[in-house]
This record gives C-alpha cells, structure tokens and sequence, in this order.
C-alpha cells in the first residue's frame, strides 16, 4: 500500500504523519518508535523515483492521494501532525475528513489563511525571490542548500541521508491556494527555535494563524523528527493525553 504505517486497531486512536517537502517517509522512523498507537506515514504523489517533479499534481490532489491512503489504513479517528509544507495538505485533509480528525499539531508548519498559499505567507521580498527560483530552478534545492538550511544541526551520515533522498514535489503545491479553514479540534504549533527555513517571526505568525491551542518550543533545526525524535515523539504524546483545556484528544 502507499504509506508506512503499522498493523491497526481500528478503534484506537492514530496518528497520520504528513512530512514536508522532498522528504521520504524514513526520516520519521525515530519518532515511530516511540509512538504507541497506530502510525501511518502519509506518501506524496509522483515519487516512483523519476528524478524531476510531476507538475501536474495539485494541491488538491495531494491531499486526495493522501485521503485514500488513510482510507485504506482502516482506523477511524486520528491527529494530524503535519511539518513544513504538510501543513497545506494537513489543513485540506482536516476539511475532507471533519468528522475522522481528532487533533492538528504543526511542526514548524505552513499554516496558511483560508484561501492563501505556501507563497503567500513569505514576507516581502522572500515571497518575490522564492517564486523566482521555483519558476526557474525547480522545487529540488541544491545540495549545499539542503545542507546549510535543512540539515545544518544532523550529523553527517543524516544530512547525507536527507540529501540522497530529497524528491522534487509540483511547483503547484506551493503555489496554489488551500481553500480550508483551521479545523475545530485541539491544536498545537510546535516550534523550531533554530530553524533556518522558517524563521521565529513566521512562524509565530503561523501558530497564530492555525490559533493553537498550546506552542511549545524544541532548540532544533527544521528537522526535529531527526535532531531530537524522543523530544518530538514526548510532545506530541503528551499533547494527545491532554488535548486543548476543554477537549482531549484520547482516554
């Protein structure tokens, strides 16, 4: 099947990972390990190992690629955590499937308002500059970029992994518009106090945005699930044991 994920109890509550982009389904495993319910690694469109991305795919289909892999997955009620880019996607699963989504937790995610788009939340003039480059160079960054931002706090062996394994996504997930609002249910903004692809201010402006519940702090890079999965696994199970004041999320 299409996605990582362990044998389910449909009754339980799960968790769908939705990664960011050109990243594979592996830089989780840290983090499965420590997570005790039902996990499912949501996987993007077009990654059969074709070398340049396939522009055709919307955002929305994206998130009807996903949709069908949490179908199949077969558990009824699970939280979203959604990093980087996933968070477009989070947002459209959350209003595909309103009545299956327990909670939203946003790792150093995008988190657009309604109807705005990766593009839209970049401070002028980054917005003008990131468009250019997506238009003229792909949405593959160079190795030395992947290296000096993404990865600049992993080890040489994980950096090398992130590199190897970096696919292009379509230029339209970054640039088409999420038409879906923050979804009704417990939220929390986790955010990367030493990332340097999204800095502090955005995403204090995106924790606003998705009106998170709870905003914790991990002193990790864009890649937590990397830098510190026991961290990162500890938050997000702490969050599902509490939810926001009025709402938990399981027991």
């Amino acid at each position: 099947m299409n996605g990582a994920g362990t044998e389910v109890n449909a009754s339980e509550t799960g968790v769908v990972f939705l990664s960011g982009a050109g990243l594979g389904q592996g830089i989780w495993a840290g983090v499965l390990s420590q997570i005790e319910c039902p996990v499912l690694v949501a996987e993007y469109p077009g990654k059969d190992g074709a070398p340049e991305a396939n522009n055709s795919f919307s955002l929305g289909d994206y998130a009807e690629h996903v949709q069908r892999q949490i179908e199949r997955w077969g558990v009824r009620r699970f939280v979203l955590v959604a990093h980087s880019l996933g968070g477009l996607i989070g947002l459209r699963i959350a209003k595909q499937m309103p009545e299956r989504v327990a909670g939203f937790i946003a790792v150093g995610a995008i988190i657009p308002k309604n109807g705005g788009s990766f593009l839209s939340v970049q401070p002028w003039p980054k917005r003008v500059l990131v468009s250019t480059v997506l238009r003229l160079a792909g949405t593959k960054p160079p190795a030395a970029a992947i290296r000096q931002g993404l990865c600049h706090d992993l080890t040489s062996a994980q950096t090398e992994s992130v590199v190897a394994g970096f696919k292009p996504e379509s230029i339209r997930v970054y640039t088409d518009g999420c038409e879906a609002g923050v979804p009704e249910v417990p939220r929390m903004y986790v955010k990367l106090t030493q990332d340097r692809e999204l800095d502090q201010r955005l995403q204090d402006r995106m924790a606003l945005q998705l009106a998170a519940h709870r905003t914790v702090s991990l002193p990790s890079g864009h890649l937590p699930m990397l830098r510190m999965p026991e961290e990162l696994s500890r938050t997000l199970m702490e969050f599902m044991a509490t939810g926001s004041d009025d709402r938990k999320i399981v027991g």
